[in-house]
């Protein structure tokens, strides 16, 4: 997995005041927990722009005040008209204890389903997954070459070493849909022929009244 290397300081006070100061100057009040005592600190807007702004994941290799933690992070907070960063809390992981995180998924290959007239739609762009991090990958790569029409790959379809996915099982991930142009050229006709005789039993009974 992708690392990201970020510096903060440590807050000396907390509380609504003090993190008001810390945004007023640019700065975003974040909290690391995980272990028995959560660490209050501040980095800033500019620092963390390339880590939040993007849909890849990361761990986050956090110096703060010289001391050295790995972390995740769990959530973030904006600011409700402003749309600005205004909070990040952090989970600290070690090599030893499993975390959760939201994975990327990514397909490749061209189904066959696309081939025949299908659309490929991709309905699950992140999959939960629980295990150690130094396990978790990039992104969840999905081979749908043999996808035939109306086919769908689900959550319980997937298989990752060493990891468990945590999102529901019967969840549909990608699926190729039937569209107009691969319906079978018999159906069509039929549908025309159908809506043909439709309009003409209901101009005879017009008539008759």
């Amino acid at each position: 997995m992708k690392t990201f290397d970020l510096e903060g300081k440590i807050r000396q006070e907390v509380g609504k005041k003090s993190a008001k100061i810390a945004r007023a100057t640019d700065n975003v009040p974040c909290v690391l927990y995980g272990n028995s005592e959560n660490v209050h600190f501040t980095v800033t807007q500019g620092a963390v722009r390339k880590l939040i702004y993007t849909p890849d994941v990361f761990v986050v290799n956090l110096t703060i005040d010289g001391k050295k933690k790995k972390a995740i992070i769990k959530e973030l907070q904006f600011h409700p008209v402003k749309d600005t960063l205004i909070h990040i809390d952090f989970f600290e992981i070690t090599d030893k204890k499993p975390v959760a995180m939201d994975i990327p998924v990514k397909l490749t290959g061209l189904a066959e389903g696309v081939k025949a007239g299908g659309k490929l739609n991709l309905q699950l762009r992140t999959l939960r997954v629980k295990g150690i991090y130094t396990d978790l990958p990039e992104t969840i790569t999905l081979d749908v070459t043999d996808l035939v029409l109306g086919k769908s790959i689900r959550v319980g379809d997937i298989k990752l070493d060493n990891l468990e996915i945590l999102s529901p099982k019967h969840a549909v991930v990608c699926q190729v849909k039937l569209t107009r142009a691969a319906r079978p050229a018999d159906e069509e006709i039929e549908t025309e022929e159908g809506a043909a005789g439709e309009g003409t039993e209901g101009g005879e009974k017009t008539s008759e009244e």
